[in-house]
């Protein structure tokens, strides 16, 4: 297959800059896979969509404050975005797989500065456009990282370095089920949800359970080739418990639904499915790419939101409905003036 395939044109003021006032406000693109049908509605009357007996699942992995601001010891301004933790060294200690921006070149043994409570010393290039950087600190880390850090939003929404926008975007960047921290970017299907509406779900006879998945800054990554299945997907940490998976098994015996909530939910489901669809428990790491051709074995219907041309994320939800109708579903929704990515509007696949 050609990356070219999956290739759209999007207007660049439908990139969703901010989070809608109301998180279940925004709009729902519902698609039915049998029928080919598709509804416009809103987010907060999913629950029209969903039976007594579905059991959803979700990603409750908690986004930490990944992008630092710090001066080098010349006095210019250094980005760093923490991508994965490689080893903890001496107390207060510890060396990281980070992006680095500057205005001027990084050179290797160069020190970044943040506070008193916090230094960087880089140790050198990965060869693959990330750096080693060994992070100096004194008290608790995640503390530091906490306190010092901004919410690690993709490119397309623009904000600057003292942006007024990190108070909410730290609410509103994140799942109001959040709470294993671990990911530098958010399972952003997730967003529409709020504890009163999963109240509704479940009162209506469905039931939503939780897996990990800690989504990495690769998700953003372009892929690299003409060639889609030449690419390979960026490892990332999952767990699934006893509890979640006895829960899909027991739904799957029953005929009843399971549906993720996101792709990065699907990834898991995926990867710990069985032949049968049946789920096994664990943790690990997964680097499962799905694209067309793929043969689903767990989930029998995704929520996802509107994702990236040419991306990994949009060639799996092509993989769940077809190329042909989720592309015409792109078309209608820029005629209709969704919102796209990481803060915009979301689509339930049926």
């Amino acid at each position: 297959m050609r990356l070219q395939d999956f290739n759209y044109r999007l207007p660049k003021e439908l990139i969703a800059q901010h989070p809608p006032e109301k998180r279940d406000s925004s709009r729902l693109m519902v698609l039915d896979r049998t029928s080919r049908d598709i509804e416009h509605t809103s987010f907060h009357e999913i629950t029209r969509f969903l039976k007594k007996g579905d059991l959803l699942v979700a990603n409750d992995t908690r986004v930490v404050p990944a992008r630092l601001y710090g001066k080098k010891d010349t006095g210019g301004w250094v980005e760093l975005f923490l991508l994965n933790p490689l080893e903890n060294g001496a107390e207060g200690s510890q060396v990281w797989e980070c992006l680095l921006k500057s205005r001027r070149n990084i050179n290797a043994c160069s020190t970044i500065f943040f506070t008193d409570e916090l230094t960087a010393e880089v140790l050198g290039t990965t060869g693959s456009g990330t750096w080693n950087v060994r992070l100096v600190y004194e008290g608790e880390f995640e503390t530091i990282i906490d306190k010092l850090g901004n919410t690690p939003l993709p490119q397309y929404i623009k904000r600057d370095r003292s942006s007024e926008h990190e108070g909410s975007d730290r609410e509103r960047y994140q799942t109001v089920y959040a709470k294993n921290s671990g990911a530098v970017a958010a399972p952003t299907a997730g967003f529409h949800f709020t504890g009163p509406l999963i109240s509704t779900i479940r009162e209506k006879g469905a039931d939503i359970v939780f897996v990990t998945l800690h989504v990495g800054y690769g998700t953003f990554q372009s892929i690299r080739g003409e060639v889609v299945e030449q690419h390979r997907m960026h490892r990332e940490y999952f767990n699934i418990d006893k509890e979640t998976a006895a829960a899909v098994n027991k739904a799957r015996s029953e005929n009843r639904r399971v549906i993720a909530v996101g792709t990065t939910t699907t990834r898991v489901l995926e990867t710990v499915a069985r032949h049968n669809g049946s789920a096994q428990s664990g943790r690990g790491y997964t680097d499962l790419f799905i694209y067309p051709g793929y043969d689903y074995k767990s989930v029998d219907a995704l929520i996802t939101n509107f994702h990236l041309p040419k991306s990994s994320l949009l060639m799996l939800v092509c993989a769940f409905a077809g190329k042909a109708f989720i592309l015409d579903a792109y078309r209608q929704a820029i005629e209709r003036k969704y919102r796209f990515f990481s803060y915009g509007d979301a689509m339930l696949i049926l």
